[in-house]
């Protein structure tokens, strides 16, 4: 709703017109807009229309996959018939919306990819010849960094004055101009020549320190200072000036203090190589730039001992003037010519312009007296000092309102106020010498402080938000601040006024009225004070820095803030008080800097000087553009070539292609348009730089075929980093239009060559782009198959089909025993058996009892007559205990169970066997196996004995003692375990079918004996499952029966063998799984310990790689499964392939290497290795002990399965299981970590520790890219490359030993580090060594390697699900963003994207600002959201540089980790809330929470493919009330909603409340005014 005081005219966007008709009516001329029309500018578009899929960003990925406001299927209803009375038909409705929406843009995706791409798609032989055609001539500048680069260019070789826009990055080309200059400096100084300085040069003291810490960032480590008048008398010495100079490569100061500094001859203008004017356009007249140049620069006669000069301006005119005159004037004035770009909005384009608005308030009264004013002009008006201020109040009244007259007083009349004010009159007392009295002068000192007290006691009280108090101004003012902050204080706003009183007062106001969440601030010039509010340096500083950082979000402003100040978060300008020249209209414009911004012109109404002042600043602008426009080709980048066709044409001997298939043809000027296309195809990756080609021109000098030499360019063109090949150089041309068109062409011969342009001259890149290779190159854990699983390891086989003569024991015990006391048991094999881990079993009472197992190593010799007693005993356990009759066939065993002698001592590895073995009880069990009861059977003899039925193979007992007091016939007692015949205790006995029962009479005088049902456990290895009853019951339940002993056997085993027995089946399962993982890794020759290999194999439930998910089918007891291996597995193998890749294929870029790194160690891959390549997954464990399979495998003749019938020569029953593609890859990765951890060590590295798990991955990648079998033949394939080994320049040497000193590591190469900090948009040819692409490739895989093992190492009981969720922090680009600038390596960065400058320079004040309120708290860079990758490429960059500077020694990887990284994660706990926050949620808060918006949804639906080799797509829209506002393309629904949640934020970043309701129909609140509002409205 708008007051009635006031109302705004949209300048710029026309299609929202005026405010909603129900809002205005309380005056009837509140629409009526300026007599004379503005001129308006074309409407933003709000609505992005980037269909690129934005599927590839997965590396550190926190999806919601559900939201209650997010539809998977809106085709499921149709819209109502009627309208939508219920939520449910709401809902159908929106969906029919969803539904047209989609249809219309799946239609528009086609049209706008067969334009692009196709043009004519009628079959797979596609033409582009009319496509080429019509672009065959296009050229042009398309890049921002293209005329940044262009102006940097032409910077070095002449003395220019850039005009570009607010915002386009001037400051940017400054960097890079003075880089350059300092690489030479360098140079100079290297060959002895005197030093210079560079001088950057501001027109605020504020600026200063803005631009200062700029180029801190972007100077690759040179010292920057800056500088300034107020730091007192010290700076005027030439001492302090000296060691400024000596300690510097760069000063920033006012031009004022160099001007001082070179009227002391501190320095002259033969020490300065450069100077950098800022705001250009002040040169003139009696201004310190002028003034410098005048007396300092031109004086010096000889021009090669003049300094650079460089200008940068939005404007060459400050004033109305004539603007031809006033740039001729300035060019002679800064012996500089004007540069710009042929189209002046190029730079607009870069930048995100404000929408700007007229906004008028009711006519303001004439200065009039307020009640206040009266009182004290009736006591005091008589007093002529006072008379400035009663005009000033009277100014006030008019312009601000009653209360900020009266305010005003406060604090004219503060105590230093009055101070002063007595002070003057004193001095004029004096200086008059008259002979007036010292009463006069006493009596109006008297009155002066009379004023004083008088205004001291008033008490103006609090302002009310009413015309009484404020003025119509001020009441628009603050209703467009309310729309912005009455919901949240996330907006930025300047308002600029003329005067700093203006600009206090307003802040006291608004400090009343403002409501909770604005925070203002004043930001005025540093000279003078208001009232007592001393404008200290330091106070302005801090102003700037806590606007920067939200802790004020609202600023008075006089114009200290119009030039310079770079505040990206601002999006709201009110220009209070009006410009007065077409420069501070445009300067103060800029301060807007951010995407939905708006720009506020407040007028009176009905004032014709004032919108006069409007169109005559608008006109003065386009004035402006059109002179800078219409200069001459030799100032004016980029003119547009119209001989470019002629040129083509007369240059005959220009290279073309032609495909031999299709006809295709490549040329010169098609090239441009080819490249282009190409560009669009490749996936946007998390660098903020544009998408399309970038070109970098040079001088340079042709030599032809006879040796003569013709000057002229030659160009490099720059491809996104996530291009195939990112850079090539074209030949050198007397045109720069054909030294581009040169380098488009060599670059696409490039791509066809290597097939990323296929026979059509069309981008392949769809289909081989390398990130998301890892999707189509994986396999499903869904997706299963049955595999043969090996029960019975191949050992067993060995010396089979003959009588063994040696046979090796292995001795098997329980460290803490059992539930009864127990005997050794000893297994003897025909093959020594390694030595195996302890592992546990699980008592009755969940007790740990870890069995130990003692391989000796000398065998036993055995006759025939002991491998007889062996093997009958063998028969005696596995019939009495097991109720098993095996065929007792001694050449088809393998493997014999013995008892053993007790012994206190643990027995040694170099035992005697025979003095081990229990041979006594083995020849006592042989000579007579069991006892019968007769009346004559003592009944000592019948405690402590192992009872067997005889017809039942689960009745077993060990008995306790003879019950005296009970008889045969008398009944079961009723805790007893159940019993199918239980009429008494005699019947309960017999265990005979019911005829034989019938037939047999027993005595009936027997005793009768105490016993303990043995329960039918065998699964020792998991602990009893709770939730089974009837296993509870079984085992843990009351087991104490009673039984008479005639119808039972009473066995000759002792009951503490007996008890081990009873475990034995469970070890050897654990036994025979340790033998077979054993050799699944002999299979690959692989040195893996035996609980390593079996962790490595072992799969103990259906989704063991889900972690955190409750296990589908667990199986307990199976001991670690490879999970915890895997996640190391898969790392090394990364490291390992990236190490293998970087080494082998030095000429290929980082794209290359990604898609033969993915060709090795994808999980497809690694399947086929594990299935095809060889029978791994026979060898895999999934099954928990059972009990069929844990039996020798010997002929069964009596026994449950003796039909079976299993034999001998087929060990391996048939058996199979069901295994995922993914679980079998997953295994693959898990050998490669058990590899790793069986012979590493913490501590100092050792390469040899790592060549068990070199080795393992070539095993397992089985491919030609990795052949290494040892650690050592990584280094040995690495063929230094030319420009590693080529001399240092003097800055590369600069650079190396700077960088020491942030890391202690001297590098032998410094070549290779400059690599690691260039980025990929600076042209190759500035220095000819690549960009950190390939080396921040490798360093990512080694860090992730240092940052696992950590974890890994330091948190052995956590799961994975644990690891990866603590791994993303380490490895997030926060993180190592926030290292990069604790490093300062961010200084050391050459780069050539001023968006990327302005990025880093941003998240350095953050950063630190986070760090130094952190108060040591490590985690303080969580705070602060999106770091600029390259900042954490180039710490990955760097890592890779020593890794390969030091021959390959991980140690000085694991060196920076323990210095500058492990610090941060000493105490994981700190991370484990650590999560990006999901798109999907931020938009939901942003309508919700900061716009009140409820009525808004998201939906997806699915496009089917129209191009050949595309992929089915999803659009997925956002609704607000009823109308789809934005959408997004992606492959998956998944980031689909991703997508179009970002271009939402993007969309709706900025907008307050009041716009947000206007643009989108928003009706769900209203905004609440007061009753005093209300009324004026």
């Amino acid at each position: 709703m708008a007051p009635a005081w006031g109302h705004y005219d949209p300048i710029q966007d026309e299609e929202y017109g005026s405010l909603d008709d129900s809002c205005v009516g309380a005056s009837e001329d509140v629409h009526k807009t300026l007599q004379d029309p503005l001129p308006e500018l074309s409407a933003l578009e709000l609505q992005p229309e980037d269909d690129s899929a934005d599927e590839n960003d997965t590396k550190n990925r926190n999806p919601e996959d559900a939201d209650e406001d997010v539809d998977s299927d809106i085709d499921k209803d149709g819209p109502p018939s009627h309208g939508a009375a219920t939520s449910k038909e709401k809902r159908a409705a929106q969906n029919a919306i969803f539904r047209s929406f989609a249809v219309k843009k799946e239609a528009q995706i086609t049209e706008k990819e067969v334009k692009e791409a196709l043009q004519d798609i009628e079959d797979d032989k596609l033409s582009i010849k009319q496509l080429l055609k019509k672009q065959e001539t296009s050229f042009s500048i398309t890049s921002p960094r293209d005329y940044q680069t262009e102006l940097f260019q032409r910077a070095k070789d002449d003395n220019i004055i850039a005009v570009l826009g607010t915002g386009s990055g001037k400051t940017h080309i400054a960097t890079l101009l003075l880089r350059h200059v300092l690489d030479l400096e360098l140079d100079a100084r290297k060959k002895g020549q005197p030093p210079k300085i560079s001088f950057f040069l501001v027109n605020s003291v504020n600026l200063v320190f803005q631009q200062s810490n700029v180029l801190d960032c972007g100077l690759g480590g040179h010292a920057v200072e800056g500088i300034s008048g107020s730091m007192g008398p010290s700076l005027w010495n030439k001492n302090t000036w000296q060691k400024h100079f000596d300690k510097n490569m760069v000063v920033v100061c006012t031009a004022q203090v160099l001007v001082d500094c070179m009227m002391h001859s501190f320095i002259n203008m033969t020490n300065i190589n450069m100077l950098i004017f800022d705001e250009a356009h002040h040169a003139k007249s009696g201004h310190p730039y002028a003034r410098l140049m005048k007396d300092y620069y031109f004086p010096v006669s000889d021009r090669s001992q003049r300094p650079r000069v460089f200008g940068m301006t939005a404007s060459p005119v400050d004033a109305n003037t004539d603007i031809k005159d006033a740039a001729v004037q300035l060019e002679a004035m800064l012996d500089c010519k004007i540069a710009t770009t042929s189209d002046i909005t190029l730079a607009a384009n870069a930048i995100n312009r404000p929408e700007e608005e007229i906004a008028r308030y009711a006519r303001l009264s004439g200065g009039y007296e307020t009640k206040f004013h009266q009182e004290l002009k009736a006591r005091f008006g008589h007093l002529s000092v006072f008379n400035k201020l009663f005009n000033q109040s009277k100014r006030f009244a008019s312009e601000l309102g009653r209360w900020a007259s009266d305010e005003y007083w406060t604090f004219a009349f503060t105590e230093a106020e009055s101070r002063k004010r007595e002070i003057r009159e004193e001095y004029k007392f004096n200086k008059t010498l008259t002979n007036d009295s010292v009463d006069k002068l006493n009596t109006q000192i008297a009155q002066l402080r009379e004023a004083a007290k008088y205004v001291k006691n008033f008490d103006n009280g609090i302002p009310t938000i009413t015309p009484e108090d404020l003025s119509s101004k001020v009441l628009l003012l603050h209703w467009y601040l309310d729309q912005y902050y009455h919901r949240h204080g996330n907006n930025r706003c300047i308002v600029f006024v003329e005067q700093r009183q203006t600009a206090r007062l307003l802040h006291r106001i608004f400090m009343h009225i403002g409501g909770p969440h604005i925070h203002g601030g004043i930001l005025v010039g540093v000279s003078g004070s208001i009232g007592d509010f001393n404008v200290s340096l330091s106070k302005q500083v801090r102003t700037v820095s806590d606007f920067r950082k939200g802790d004020l979000n609202c600023i008075f402003s006089t114009s200290v803030a119009e030039e310079g100040l770079d505040i990206p978060q601002c999006n709201l300008v009110a220009r209070f008080d009006l410009y007065r020249t077409m420069i501070g209209y445009v300067q103060s414009r800029g301060r807007a800097r951010h995407q939905n911004s708006r720009y506020l012109h407040m007028i009176e109404k009905d004032n014709p000087h004032q919108e006069a002042l409007i169109f005559e600043a608008m006109s003065a602008e386009q004035r402006m553009k059109s002179f800078c426009q219409g200069l001459s080709g030799d100032r004016l980048l980029d003119e547009p070539d119209v001989r470019l066709t002629q040129l083509l044409l007369a240059e005959t001997n220009l290279p073309s292609y032609q495909d031999p298939t299709t006809g295709a043809r490549l040329t010169y000027s098609s090239s441009l348009s080819i490249l282009g296309y190409f560009v669009a195809c490749l996936k946007r990756g998390n660098e903020q730089v544009d998408i399309q080609p970038t070109y970098v021109t040079s001088r340079a000098v042709n030599t032809d075929s006879n040796g003569m030499c013709e000057s002229g360019f030659q160009c490099e063109v720059i491809l996104p980093e996530t291009s195939p090949i990112t850079f090539k150089t074209g030949r050198v041309h007397r045109k720069k239009a054909l030294a581009k068109c040169s380098a488009a062409f060599e670059m696409c011969l490039e791509f066809r060559n290597k097939g990323y342009l296929d026979e059509n001259l069309l981008s392949t890149m769809r289909k081989t782009a390398p990130d998301h290779a890892n999707e189509r190159s994986a396999v499903s854990e869904k997706k299963k198959n049955q595999y043969p699983m090996r029960v019975k390891p191949e050992l067993w086989q060995t010396g089979l089909g003959s009588a063994p003569e040696l046979l090796y024991l292995t001795v098997m015990d329980v460290d803490a025993g059992l539930d009864r006391p127990h005997q050794g048991l000893g297994l003897l094999t025909r093959m020594p058996l390694p030595q195996f881990p302890a592992f546990p079993i699980y008592l009755k009472d969940d007790r740990v009892s870890n069995v130990v197992t003692v391989p000796l190593s000398k065998p036993l010799k055995v006759t025939a007559k002991v491998l007889g007693l062996l093997t009958e005993y063998f028969h005696h356990i596995y019939e009495d205990i097991f109720h098993k009759d095996f065929e007792t066939d001694s050449a088809k065993m393998y493997y014999w169970q013995v008892p053993l002698r007790p012994s206190k001592a643990p027995v040694s590895t170099s035992a005697d066997p025979e003095d081990v073995i229990d041979m006594v009880q083995v020849r006592s069990v042989c000579d007579q196996p069991e006892y019968r009861w007769t009346p004559e059977f003592p009944l000592e003899m019948l405690p402590d004995k192992y009872i067997v039925d005889r017809g039942a193979g689960g009745r077993r007992f060990y008995s306790i003692r003879v019950m005296p007091d009970m008889k045969p016939l008398d009944p079961v007692p009723d805790n007893a375990p159940a019993w199918k015949w239980n009429d008494n205790i005699l019947d309960y006995s017999v265990s005979l079918w019911k005829k034989d029962r019938a037939r047999r009479v027993w005595d009936v005088n027997q005793p009768v004996m105490q016993v303990e049902k043995i329960g039918h456990r065998r699964n020792w290895l998991a602990v009893v499952d709770t939730k089974d009853d009837e296993e509870v019951k079984e085992i843990k339940g009351n087991n104490i029966t009673y039984l008479c002993p005639e119808p039972l056997r009473i066995s000759a085993l002792p009951i503490p063998f007996v008890a081990m027995c009873y475990v034995f089946p469970a070890i050897i399962h654990r036994v025979e799984d340790y033998l077979i993982a054993l050799e699944a890794c002999q299979m690959f020759d692989l040195n893996i310990g035996p609980a390593l290999a079996l962790e490595a194999t072992t799969k103990d439930s259906e989704n063991s790689d889900e972690h955190g998910q409750e296990k589908i089918n667990f199986r307990s007891g199976m001991g670690p499964n490879y999970e915890r291996l895997e996640f190391l597995g898969d790392c090394f193998l990364k490291m390992a392939t990236s190490i293998s890749t970087f080494v082998q294929q030095p000429d290929e870029n980082e794209f290359e290497f990604h898609v033969r790194r993915m060709q090795m160690l994808c999980n497809s891959n690694l399947f086929k290795t594990a299935v095809k390549r060889t029978n791994l997954v026979e060898y895999i464990r999934t099954a928990a002990f059972s009990r069929r399979t844990w039996y020798p495998t010997l002929k069964l003749l009596k026994g449950k399965g003796a039909q079976a019938g299993t034999r001998a020569d087929h060990h391996n029953q048939t058996i199979t299981h069901a295994l995922g593609d993914k679980s079998v890859a997953d295994v693959c990765e898990a050998l490669i970590g058990a590899a790793f951890m069986q012979h590493n060590q913490r501590g100092q590295w050792d390469f040899q520790m790592w060549d068990e798990a070199v080795k393992a991955v070539t095993k397992l990648v089985m491919n030609e890219d990795h052949v290494m079998e040892k650690w050592t033949d990584y280094y040995k394939a690495y063929q230094l490359p030319k420009y590693q080994l080529a001399e240092a320049t003097a800055a590369q040497l600069d650079l190396a030993a700077k960088v020491e000193k942030l890391h202690p590591y001297h590098f032998k190469y410094p070549r290779l580090l400059r690599s690691a900090f260039i980025h990929s948009s600076q042209a190759f040819m500035w220095e000819h060594i690549p960009n950190y692409q390939r080396l921040e490739f490798l360093g990512d895989s080694l860090l992730d390697q240092a940052f696992i093992m950590h974890l890994f190492f330091n948190y052995p009981n956590k799961d994975p699900q644990w690891m990866t969720e603590h791994k993303t922090p380490m490895v997030s680009n926060q993180f190592l963003g926030a290292i990069c600038v604790k490093l300062g390596f961010h200084k050391h960065i050459r780069q050539n994207n001023a968006k990327l400058t302005s990025e880093i320079c941003d998240y350095v004040t953050q950063i630190q600002e986070a760090e130094s309120e952190s108060d040591g708290a490590v985690n303080y860079w969580t705070a602060v959201d999106k770091a600029p990758k390259c900042l954490a490429d180039v710490v990955e960059a760097y890592v890779g540089a020593i890794f390969v500077d030091s021959e390959f020694n991980f140690s000085v990887v694991q060196e920076f980790f323990d210095i500058n990284l492990k610090p941060f994660f000493l105490d994981m706990s700190i991370y484990d809330e650590f999560a990006n926050k999901h798109p999907l949620t931020r938009l939901k808060k942003r309508l919700e929470d900061e716009l009140g918006c409820r009525d808004h949804r998201i939906a997806t639906h699915t496009t089917e493919k129209m191009l050949p080799h595309e992929k089915d797509r999803v659009v997925a829209m956002v609704m607000i009330h009823d109308k789809v506002h934005f959408h997004g393309v992606a492959v998956s629904g998944r980031y689909a909603k991703k997508k179009v949640a970002d271009i939402a934020l993007e969309g709706l970043d900025g907008l307050p409340e009041y716009e947000f309701k206007r643009r989108y129909g928003c009706d769900c609140s209203e905004p609440v005014f007061t009753d005093a509002e209300q009324d004026v409205i």
